[in-house]
């Protein structure tokens, strides 16, 4: 159970090493959903993959449906693979497989359960991350965990270069825990829930830029919410989107939000810290070295970015 490019990769490993220890029978994942320019409905990722493999796909609108029920019990699952299917399983689902609904989550539970768990890591600033395998509970991501990877967060991680890696991890973690299940070594370990944190759903609304913040907050913003929604500001009425920054020290005494230098990059102060633009994109613009966009705007110091 499935949707995005993540989820699709590690349905495609999973294909590709089926046989005789385990063989995927079915596939859920959302409607068909209108894109591009012509609005025409199209699969999700996940429904491309299964489409390739001419496996069964189911694709509810609701899953909490006696219809829904019947088909996924059909099946006659053993295992139940969860994997950004983006909507919490009531317990008649839960129930349908035979050993146990599991779910490949992109971190290291207990820590940013939830919607966004790359993104938040980012955004925290972890040095680490990974993916867990666990039991799914209807509460959400609390489920035992039964198998944990890690890999480092790069300084110049973003969401979408972690997202792949974590994809091809989230595959491998999936094959060693279905290992483990099919010789008998499955242990299942609770989570603390002292040291749960939670992520939400982003939406563009999270990307605004507010410059009273940390110097480094605003950076991790610029590389979690790459390639979506990005990070933006305003100059002079008109959107800009930073894709990347860096802090640079700074004792000008200026209001947040304030240009203090535009050579050989512009530079922005900070509630605290300031912020040096190397990559921005103005409207109708490609993405381009932000000392072209300060030139090509005649940026002064002094001026503001921002509400």
């Amino acid at each position: 159970m499935g949707t995005p490019e993540l989820a699709a990769h590690i349905l495609d490993r999973l294909v590709a090493a089926s046989g005789d220890n385990f063989r995927v029978v079915g596939v859920v994942t959302r409607p068909d959903q209108p894109r591009g320019r012509g609005q025409k409905p199209q699969m999700s990722e996940v429904a491309a993959i299964a489409h390739r493999h001419g496996i069964a796909t189911l694709k509810p609108t609701k899953i909490r449906t006696p219809e829904f029920l019947a088909q996924l019990k059909a099946f006659e699952p053993d295992l139940l693979v969860v994997a950004a299917y983006g909507r919490i399983l009531p317990n008649d689902v839960l129930a349908v497989p035979r050993i146990m609904p599991i779910n490949v989550h992109a971190s290291l539970l207990p820590r940013h359960r939830g919607a966004s768990p790359i993104e938040g890591a980012i955004l925290a600033g972890d040095r680490e991350t990974g993916v867990t395998i666990m039991r799914v509970v209807e509460q959400m991501d609390a489920g035992a965990m039964l198998h944990i990877r890690k890999i480092p967060i790069a300084d110049d991680e973003t969401a979408g270069s972690l997202k792949r890696k974590l994809a091809e991890l989230g595959a491998e973690a999936l094959l060693e825990a279905l290992d483990k299940f099919r010789t008998g070594q499955a242990i299942e370990t609770p989570q603390d829930e002292s040291l749960a944190t939670y992520t939400k759903i982003i939406s563009k609304a999270d990307a605004a830029i507010d410059w009273l913040q940390p110097a480094v907050n605003i950076e991790r913003m610029t590389r979690a919410y790459d390639p979506w929604p990005v990070a933006r500001t305003s100059s002079e009425g008109n959107d800009l989107m930073i894709y990347r920054a860096r802090v640079v020290v700074s004792e000008h005494d200026a209001p947040a939000g304030t240009v203090i230098a535009v050579a050989p990059n512009p530079i922005v102060r900070c509630g605290e810290g300031a912020l040096e633009l190397l990559e921005v994109q103005a409207p109708g613009r490609k993405r381009m070295r932000a000392g072209d966009w300060a030139r090509g705007r005649r940026l002064l110091i002094g001026q503001k970015l921002g509400a």
